[in-house]
């Protein structure tokens, strides 16, 4: 890979990473307090819809492109170890991989499953409501802080 093109794939993966950190700063700091600021039924019901919405070409490909686009710098900057900024940019794409793609399947994603699942206007759906505001809002936050360092961690690998 030439270098002129794997400078053009780390600054993408900083734009991706940042990006994906913003959305998720917006849902960790205002969407979901908001949200918790309504009765369960209609925070259920918003949010489920909401996790219905998000899945769409546009932030499927932020999301997992730029998971993508970090395996590959991570990969390049293992097999050029002896480059400048090779631990960061190997930082960067584990921090994102681990941060944004594994919570988000091992967490978020199982945690909208169950939403979707109770009905909104029982005892029960308000029980899962409010579980899922402390946890969901708890793992997304570790999406935004491990998206940011990423793409603060490739930004300093360019510099």
């Amino acid at each position: 890979m030439s270098e002129r093109l794997f400078t053009a794939l780390t600054v993408v993966s900083a734009l991706g990473t940042g990006l994906v950190g913003g959305v998720f700063f917006a849902f960790s700091n205002f969407v979901m307090a908001g949200l918790a600021r309504v009765p369960a039924p209609s925070g259920i019901a918003a949010m489920n819809s909401i996790n219905v919405t998000v899945i769409n070409p546009l932030f499927m490909t932020a999301l997992f492109g730029t998971g993508l686009l970090c395996l590959a710098v991570g990969v390049y900057a293992l097999f050029n170890w002896s480059m400048d900024g090779a631990l960061l940019l190997l930082g960067g794409a584990i921090l994102y991989f681990v941060g944004n793609v594994v919570v988000t399947m091992l967490f978020n994603v199982p945690l909208n499953n169950a939403l979707a699942a109770v009905d909104p206007a029982s005892t029960e759906g308000a029980a899962v409501w409010s579980r899922y505001l402390s946890e969901w809002v708890t793992w997304n936050t570790v999406r935004t802080v491990t998206a940011l360092a990423a793409s603060a961690a490739f930004i300093a690998a360019l510099l």
